[in-house]
């Protein structure tokens, strides 16, 4: 949903400025999450307002009551999935970062949603096996981390989630790197190896999505877990 950091000019930033304004208005806790991150020095890799607006609409359309994160960022995807949950719902978002979490923990708590966010700081890999000790699924899972271990993340996902979950794995295309077999990058062989394992995998039915906007050109792939 967000491929580089710098904005793109041209129709297709002038185009997400006029879908974001007419269907995913900024309000003032996601502007201030935007500008704080920005701010404090992290990157602008927050998703756009339109695929943030997605974000929310799959999480309600699913009638998520759970929903796991990797990769929180400043927390302006977090927000977005966040306000989708019922009064009762949780949220839990992994960070590596501390400085990163912390932000995220200021702009969470500005958007009143503090209560039902919760942000794990360290490596996902180290966070992921607690939870599953710690029991209970998640109905939506996304994933937006670091994407040489995309493979690692997407199979600890299908372990905690249940049939009828939804798994959302974002920045799949690599501004279309991915089918470049000659391309080594380590995002892009994670990313590779992570459609693969959406295409292998038994309990797993799976489309990807090319986008095209204001960052860039990349797309995401959407799960269903099946039983």
């Amino acid at each position: 949903m967000t491929s580089h950091p710098e904005s793109q000019p041209g129709p297709a930033a002038t185009v997400d400025a006029y879908l974001s304004g007419l269907l995913a208005p900024a309000d003032e806790a996601l502007a201030a999450a935007l500008a704080d991150s920005e701010a404090a020095g992290l990157p602008s890799i927050s998703v756009s307002a339109t695929n943030g607006k997605l974000l929310h609409l799959i999480a309600r359309i699913q009638g998520a009551r759970r929903i796991l994160e990797i990769g929180t960022l400043g927390g302006y995807s977090t927000i977005w999935l966040a306000r989708a949950l019922p009064a009762d719902g949780t949220l839990i978002t992994l960070e590596y970062s501390p400085h990163h979490a912390e932000v995220a923990r200021a702009n969470i708590a500005r958007a009143g949603l503090d209560k039902v966010v919760e942000v794990r700081v360290g490596a996902a890999l180290d966070s992921l096996p607690l939870l599953a000790e710690e029991g209970g699924t998640f109905d939506l899972v996304f994933i937006d981390a670091d994407k040489v271990n995309n493979p690692n993340y997407l199979d600890w996902a299908v372990r905690l989630t249940r049939p009828g979950s939804v798994i959302v794995v974002d920045n799949v295309v690599r501004s279309g790197r991915v089918v470049d077999p000659a391309d080594t990058d380590p995002n892009v062989t994670g990313t590779r190896a992570a459609l693969q394992l959406l295409a292998d995998h038994p309990q797993l039915d799976a489309t990807a999505i090319q986008t095209v906007g204001a960052k860039g050109y990349d797309g995401f792939a959407l799960a269903y877990v099946q039983g």
